[in-house]
């Protein structure tokens, strides 16, 4: 069940504890903020020192103050700050908020402290943003809690970067835009991402949540939490793209596997727009505030320069839309409107007619609107320049005309209802101000502006994640067969096998299996980088032969036997897992063989991953096509394999005493699929 965070975003009274009249000090900025909001509800200055503080008096402390406080605001030293806590709950504080730092960010010593103290906090049914933040501003409700003002509006900012939101302030108005609330994270010692996350959600006057995090504390839950948030856009911005863990086992998985490569796929099935930049933020977060969207992803391209209208078209199908030649009715629709020399054919091309009649630009955008074959426009060049510099080329009548335009523009987005995104050379100029009062976004820049368009046209459902599976009895050994038989367990088809320490024991073997035969020498991490697998042994002489060349050059302790599969039509996958400290089991998929990390052609999803997700993750993969047959050879079964990954995946996110576990190859075929190898590694 969720928390409820009402006395952090609307509390009854606020206390500041360590406020100042030192413009030097973090708790003369938050009172001075809190401040001005001194009507909505009681704020009380506490200060040791007592005394008078920005024109008030001020408290020795909170218990002072004489009443009970929602939330207390604690700027002090970290010496007093647990001592402060404790007398905050004493009063009934529903609500803390640690400005003060260091605590875990210090090491073991600060994060036992911040341990106890979070400890305490829950025992006392109250919640606790910090420590180590910049504390939270709601606009909706009046709460000003941080050193800096937050300009009013709609989207919710949940950061661990103080910089970093300041910013996006500026980025974000740049479009109209403002925030319903901020919150600084901190350390998120109680208050995590996905706590925030599930009540900015739930906020009526919220209508996009932006997250800038540099650690998911609690990664699979905000993969949860967000997905289930689908309905309200969250826009993410992440840092650091090195490995998931501090440790990693040496194998294909743990090297191919790493943060940037998790988050990216979590984003992917939670729904969430993960972007790069804090100005590609601001730009999807100008379309995604508005209500249009739009279930196609076929884009019209309106220009009145063909190089504009260029590399519009490349941007926007690099940016994952279509920008598919206009049907006949459609161009003829357009070129009613235009002169001769205009292209329709899209991009569609005013070829100079907007600079004899401005006009033009909206005709030509209303023709496309109208068709039901265009899903957005992306509008490019030069349209504002005539109002932007109006004593320039053309004069007074084409700045008036482009007004006119501007205006026209603006009803035909606001009455067709489809995603526009307008790209200017001149952004501020008064036509295209005119545009964005529908909530039109306009930009400097055309990445910005199709990234934009890409974001709220046809975007698919989230796919969700499943619940981490009860714990099975934990191995202890995860040599070859040992793993082997973890995974037969559990459903994943091998070839049969025999382990032999022997020459005696080898033919006793091949006796029983049919040929031809592999032989594996065990207890090597890469067998085959070590020359430790042969294939393709025809008989029995040649295995014993075989052998004692491996055990002359490697001195295995014993040695796998097995039937050899049929790899005639047959693709090589590869199917690890690797416990993320952040989000759990990550499964990859891709594919395999002895050229695994130089191809890395892969893709990773949260495990457990169900069959049908599987198959969406070998179609995606750059080599997809080799599933469905290429050069004569026959199709495999992609379905097959994607059961026996579900399997593998399954299986490893019931033993979390697995760090890692892999199989590669995973043979599929067209009959099927069928494990030829498997590892795993124990923390």
């Amino acid at each position: 069940m969720s928390r409820s965070l009402a006395a952090l975003f609307d509390p009854a009274s606020v206390a500041i504890v360590g406020a100042s009249d030192d413009p030097s000090k973090w708790g003369n900025a938050v009172a001075v903020q809190a401040l001005r909001a001194g009507d909505r509800r009681p704020i009380h200055l506490v200060n040791r020192r007592g005394g008078t503080i920005l024109g008030r008096p001020a408290a020795t402390s909170v218990s002072d103050i004489g009443e009970p406080v929602d939330l207390v605001v604690i700027s002090v030293p970290a010496t007093t700050f647990e001592s402060t806590v404790d007398e905050a709950l004493a009063i009934g504080a529903r609500a803390i908020v640690g400005i003060t730092a260091g605590f875990a960010e210090m090491g073991a010593d600060g994060a036992a402290r911040q341990r106890a103290i979070v400890e305490r906090v829950r025992a006392a049914n109250a919640v606790l943003v910090g420590p180590n933040c910049l504390g939270l501003v709601d606009n909706t409700t009046q709460v000003y809690l941080s050193s800096d003002r937050f300009t009013d509006g709609s989207v919710a900012l949940l950061s661990q970067s103080g910089n970093l939101a300041l910013e996006l302030e500026l980025r974000v108005a740049a479009h109209g835009l403002g925030f319903s609330r901020f919150v600084s994270l901190g350390n998120q010692a109680d208050v995590n991402l996905v706590d925030l996350i599930e009540d900015c959600a739930r906020h009526e006057l919220t209508s996009a949540i932006a997250v800038y995090a540099e650690d998911f504390a609690d990664g699979r839950g905000f993969a949860v939490a967000a997905a289930a948030a689908f309905g309200k856009p969250i826009v993410a911005l992440t840092a650091g793209g090195g490995e998931a863990s501090a440790r990693s086992a040496a194998s294909h998985t743990g090297a191919l596997t790493s943060s940037a490569d998790v988050v990216k796929a979590v984003c992917r099935d939670a729904g969430v727009h993960l972007v790069d930049t804090p100005r590609e933020m601001a730009a999807l977060l100008a379309s995604l505030t508005t209500t249009r969207r739009s279930n196609g992803r076929r884009v019209a391209i309106l220009t009145d320069g063909g190089g504009h209208g260029a590399i519009a078209a490349d941007v926007a199908e690099r940016a994952g839309l279509a920008v598919p030649v206009l049907p006949s009715h459609v161009q003829a629709a357009v070129a009613d409107v235009l002169w001769s020399q205009s292209s329709v054919g899209n991009p569609v091309d005013l070829a100079g007619m907007g600079e004899q009649d401005p006009m033009s630009y909206a005709n030509a955008l209303g023709a496309l609107l109208a068709a039901d074959d265009v899903d957005g426009v992306l509008m490019t060049g030069y349209f504002g320049g005539y109002t932007a510099v109006e004593e320039g080329f053309g004069g007074g009548a084409l700045a008036s005309g482009e007004r006119k335009a501007g205006a026209e523009i603006a009803r035909l987005v606001a009455f067709y209802g489809k995603p526009v995104a307008v790209q200017s050379m001149y952004p501020g100029s008064p036509s295209c101000l005119a545009i964005s009062t529908t909530g039109t976004p306009i930009f400097s820049a055309i990445e910005d502006a199709a990234a934009s368009l890409a974001a709220v046209m046809a975007r698919p459902l989230p796919r969700g994640f499943r619940s981490l599976p009860a714990a099975d009895c934990a191995v202890t050994e995860v040599d070859y067969f040992s793993s082997r038989r973890l995974l037969a367990e559990a459903g994943v088809p091998f070839p049969p096998a025999v382990e032999v320490s022997d020459v005696d024991a080898l033919r006793a073997a091949a006796a029983s299996l049919d040929g031809p035969y592999v032989l594996k020498a065990l207890h090597l991490l890469h067998k085959s980088d070590a020359g430790g697998v042969q294939v393709g042994i025809p008989d029995v002489e040649a295995l014993v032969a075989a052998h004692a060349s491996l055990h002359a050059r490697l001195d295995a302790p014993s040695y796998s036997v097995e039937a050899m599969a049929d790899l005639s039509d047959g693709i090589e996958l590869i199917v690890g897992v690797k416990a993320d400290p952040r989000f759990g089991p990550v499964a990859m998929v891709g594919l395999g063989g002895v050229y695994t990390e130089v191809l890395r052609d892969v893709q990773f999803a949260l495990a457990p991953v169900p069959a049908g997700q599987a198959v969406d993750l070998l179609l995606s993969l750059r080599s997809a096509a080799l599933l469905a047959g290429v050069r004569g050879r026959p199709a495999v079964d992609v379905e097959a394999a994607a059961e026996v990954i579900a399997r593998i995946t399954a299986c490893a996110a019931a033993h979390p005493e697995i760090a890692e576990i892999e199989v590669n190859p995973l043979l599929v075929t067209p009959n099927g699929a069928l494990a030829l190898d498997a590892r795993a590694v124990l923390y």
